[in-house]
């Protein structure tokens, strides 16, 4: 279990000592991850995010779980670049449903510099809006995280996607350290990252542990931290895989706040599938994030209305924009120790 000693952000954790932090019984696994939200966060607000796809389909990548890889016949027809009022109309609705953070993604390997212009343009509408600005390219060159930089940008995601022993079962088209080094871009740009993984492929709870270790050993923790549950897509090559223990992605959920406490943990991809129940769990073991909306670039998201209702009946709160009065990371300073025996 957690020791009762004071918390700190570490960036040497040992593969051991997460896989044992995940082993434990799941009462003492929540209760340690609310510990470690509580330091760092209000435990009854929750940060809301939009994601728009501004770029639909004709991706050369061949990620397994993608409806928008060129590489599977999912039906998903290819679409051009949104024109930028479409854009920020999308944006404008996001903002009024109470999304104080806007984020874009486009289906790309990496952005040319002619896209990256017309993407820069979109951030600094969407900025003027009092929005945070949030996309999702691909690859980035050191240049082009400078761009979106000096657009305004706030936050760029990538996603690890899992552990980098299970990633070329699911990708063989980009390498994992192809990943790591847009992050390291997109850090020494000045820009927040937003990088986390997705459960559900096949993956062992080793390879979770593994995936956060990447992220929590880190120069910097992600500022957020998505955890998606995969949404199976017929047509590509991870359709009809077994289904997770829901409460495997509970658990994962607790080791990424127990592992990195200041960060914002988003209950991403697959919550329209999820019960009220199971979404109540894994906001009581350290998610503080969702996305608003009944789309996720091209999969179905949970209605605007029912997470309303959800925060409700559970006295949560959306959190406003900006983010303020809460603990800066490592106000705490408390320790996050292994269990005993790790």
């Amino acid at each position: 279990m957690q020791s009762e000693s004071d918390i700190r952000l570490r960036h040497d954790w040992q593969l051991d000592e997460i896989q044992a932090i995940l082993d434990q019984p799941i009462n003492d696994l929540v209760f340690a991850a609310q510990r470690a939200h509580r330091c760092h966060f209000d435990p009854n607000r929750i940060q809301v995010s939009t994601l728009l796809s501004i770029k639909t389909g004709g991706c050369p990548e061949d990620c397994g779980y993608c409806s928008q890889s060129a590489h599977h016949e999912t039906g998903l027809a290819r679409e051009r670049l949104l024109p930028i009022d479409e854009v920020v109309a999308a944006a404008q609705a996001a903002r009024a449903q109470g999304a104080t953070r806007f984020c874009m993604g486009a289906a790309w390997r990496n952005p040319t510099d002619t896209n990256l212009d017309q993407v820069a343009a979109m951030v600094e509408a969407v900025s003027r809006l009092g929005l945070e600005t949030c996309v999702t390219l691909g690859m980035l060159t050191r240049g082009q995280a400078r761009r979106l930089r000096e657009a305004g940008l706030d936050y760029y995601n990538h996603n690890l996607d899992t552990s980098p022993e299970f990633y070329g079962q699911v990708i063989t088209t980009r390498t994992y350290r192809d990943r790591l080094q847009t992050l390291e871009h997109v850090r020494e740009a000045g820009l927040k990252t937003c990088s986390g993984g997705i459960l559900g492929m096949g993956e062992s709870r080793r390879d979770r542990a593994s995936m956060l270790r990447q992220l929590a050993n880190l120069p910097a923790h992600p500022e957020s931290v998505p955890i998606n549950l995969l949404v199976q897509i017929e047509g590509t090559p991870l359709f009809g895989s077994q289904a997770l223990d829901p409460f495997e992605l509970v658990r994962t959920i607790a080791g990424a706040r127990i592992l990195m406490p200041a960060s914002y943990v988003r209950l991403s991809a697959g919550r329209s599938d999820m019960s009220d129940e199971l979404q109540a769990l894994c906001f009581l073991a350290g998610a503080n994030s969702i996305f608003y909306g009944e789309r996720l670039l091209t999969t179905p998201n949970a209605e605007s209305d029912r997470d309303r209702a959800l925060f409700d009946r559970l006295g949560l709160q959306a959190e406003a924009m900006p983010a303020e009065g809460r603990d800066e990371p490592g106000a705490c300073r408390k320790t996050i120790t292994a269990p005993a025996g790790a």
